[in-house]
């Protein structure tokens, strides 16, 4: 499933071309135009399960050498872990099993070497708390030091277990996220929340399929961020793919949908949903010199759903 997170972002843009755009103004005081009444959860509905999360970090060091850090949560019915991999090498990273009676080790540290670079984790999992998914929700802290440079740090202990295990004055990278992908598996219904900006607030997103078990002809899907329906798509068969256009925490947010492989690959497709922030000054929703320039001040974020049901 994690294998799946692969997905190239420049490759979706392969289909942006044939969406046509129109955009939803979400905000605490705003309804959602004809979509005002129609509620996106019926009573007594179980949302899918999340078994992965994967968000990937930039860390641009004071010598102005980025590094790119992807960190995994993941459950299943067995086993429940943390993997940490630097760039494109599979030999740098780092896997941690949390329920393994054999290789359990909620707390320690771990050296190894990434691009003639020498990287250290501490992590402390002993006290995580969670809720249905694997990504602890506090309780916990993750750091990564490159070449003692403090490159990330995850948790809400982060901070100050980050005085103890590091030397005073050590110098703290520029990071931040760049991608969040989550997984579901179960049903139709995908429960979730996401930040789209530092300075934002968590926005409840739910995504929901109805089909002939609500007496509809043909399924419909719909979007709702903050219980504000933001897409309805009707004959979703033959509208498998498509995009639209909110307005969220003063952004613009492009929001995609393909779930070609529910009706035409149902064995082992899945449905991808993305949001993804973009400048104003941006006429379309691709820019390929702007995904290549890897240096550039204003970091965009994407968020994605995999959907399997």
């Amino acid at each position: 499933m994690v294998a799946k997170s692969q997905l190239n972002l420049i490759g979706m843009r392969d289909f942006a071309a044939c969406f046509s755009e129109y955009s939803v103004q979400v905000a605490d005081n705003a309804s959602c135009a004809s979509y005002a009444n129609t509620s996106c959860i019926t009573p007594n509905s179980i949302p899918s399960t999340q078994n992965a999360v994967t968000c990937l970090y930039k860390s641009v060091l004071s010598n102005d050498k980025q590094i790119v850090i992807r960190v995994t949560w993941c459950k299943n019915n067995v086993t429940q872990g943390l993997s940490i991999h630097f760039g494109d090498d599979p030999s740098s990273s780092f896997k941690l099993n949390t329920t393994s009676r054999l290789f359990r080790k909620k707390r320690g540290s771990k050296s190894c070497e990434f691009s003639d670079c020498k990287v250290e984790i501490f992590w402390d999992l002993s006290s995580a708390r969670y809720n249905s998914g694997p990504e602890p929700i506090d309780g916990f802290y993750v750091l990564i030091t490159v070449d003692s440079e403090l490159g990330l740090l995850l948790g809400d202990l982060a901070e100050e277990a980050s005085l103890n295990k590091l030397k005073k004055g050590t110098k703290i990278a520029k990071y931040s996220l760049i991608s969040r992908q989550e997984h579901f598996s179960g049903n139709t219904l995908y429960s979730t929340k996401a930040q789209f900006s530092d300075t934002g607030t968590a926005h409840d997103i739910l995504i929901r399929c109805s089909g002939e078990t609500e007496g509809l002809k043909h399924p419909v899907l719909s979007v709702c961020i903050d219980k504000k329906v933001v897409i309805r798509v009707k004959r979703l068969q033959w509208n498998f793919r498509g995009n639209q256009t909110i307005f969220l925490d003063g952004l613009l947010v492009d929001l995609m949908w393909d779930v070609h492989d529910w009706f035409f690959n149902p064995v082992s497709g899945y449905a991808v949903f993305m949001f993804r922030t973009r400048s104003g000054m941006d006429s379309r929703l691709w820019l390929e010199e702007k995904l290549m320039q890897k240096d550039q001040d204003k970091v965009e974020f994407s968020f994605l759903i995999y959907a399997c049901r």
